[in-house]
């Protein structure tokens, strides 16, 4: 049996450059926002201001955990990490969508707090607060909008991001209403409408991390597709203990085994192995490990046996 294992990449599937940029800006202007709303809170003792900010804050620590992801998905092989450190990038991505969910589930709790005990609001601060974190998140997200769908952790960031520009939006809106109406139950109920659109891609999220993290096959990856993909190539005659696993956020691998023609030499056996792992990239495949099995043919009667 002959095991042949390469992890060449010639750039078929799309792959992110640098992000840095976009993290680093993100958490800057996130982190000076934070501190505003502690300061005006504290000032106006706002309870929504100072909840926001806590939230924001989790999105903050979120955004610091997707960049060291990144980092750490290009990390390269050592003796003790033979694929680098790029299965942490998945672990963050679980990690992510916790803390996703744990800061909803702070907002929906602070509003069912103000359900029950409303309390008088300066509803224009409110609003112009909320207004300069909208123009905030919304840049921060549109830095992270394009490569979303790419990477999980881009995707978490995209998510926190996007998260508190929305509950920023219900504060400008809510802030309004009370201005005008003095109905402070409007704050918590556009906190608690907010809470449910983020709380659905957020769940997304978290089972997207999960099963990465399981060794489940990655949502990008149609197993069946792989399969006739490889079947179509001349010379191969079966395709079988077929694996597929994410070994980043952003690389995928496979194992299998594959039937040749027993008329193959070693030197066709290796070109086709080649020519297989070359359209497996363009199915978002980095890393392919192919294992041959020789079919034998005697008097018409074909079986396949250990190459």
């Amino acid at each position: 049996m002959e095991h042949n294992h390469e992890g060449h990449s010639h750039g078929h599937a799309p792959q992110i450059t640098s992000l840095n940029k976009a993290f680093i800006i993100g958490i800057v202007l996130n982190l000076t926002y934070v501190l505003v709303q502690i300061i005006i809170g504290l000032r106006i003792n706002s309870l929504s201001l100072l909840s926001d900010a806590g939230h924001n804050f989790l999105d903050v620590a979120g955004l610091a955990l997707a960049m060291l992801a990144f980092k750490l998905s290009k990390s390269k092989a050592t003796a003790k990490y033979t694929y680098g450190q790029k299965k942490a990038s998945i672990l963050i991505s679980l990690l992510n969508a916790v803390i996703l969910l744990i800061s909803i589930g702070a907002i929906g709790y602070e509003a069912i707090f103000r359900f029950q005990n409303p309390q008088p609001l300066p509803g224009v601060t409110i609003a112009i607060i909320a207004a300069i974190g909208i123009v905030i998140n919304g840049v921060s997200a549109f830095m992270f909008f394009r490569d979303k769908d790419r990477d999980i952790n881009v995707k978490a960031a995209f998510l926190h991001l996007a998260s508190d520009a929305l509950v920023s939006l219900g504060l400008v809106v809510g802030g309004l209403i009370i201005y005008y109406t003095h109905l402070y139950w409007i704050d918590p109920l556009l906190s608690l409408i907010i809470c449910t659109v983020i709380i659905v891609s957020t769940w997304n999220l978290l089972k997207d991390s999960l099963r990465l993290s399981l060794d489940g096959v990655p949502e990008s990856i149609d197993l069946e597709k792989v399969k006739a993909a490889v079947m179509k190539t001349d010379g191969v005659k079966g395709f079988h203990h077929v694996h597929v696993w994410a070994i980043s956020t952003s690389q995928n691998a496979l194992t299998g085994h594959v039937v040749v023609s027993g008329e193959f030499s070693n030197i066709q056996i290796g070109t086709l192995k080649n020519k297989i792992k070359h359209e497996l990239e363009h199915l978002n495949i980095q890393h392919a490990t192919l294992e041959t099995e020789v079919e034998e043919c005697e008097n018409g009667d074909c079986t396949e046996s250990p190459g």
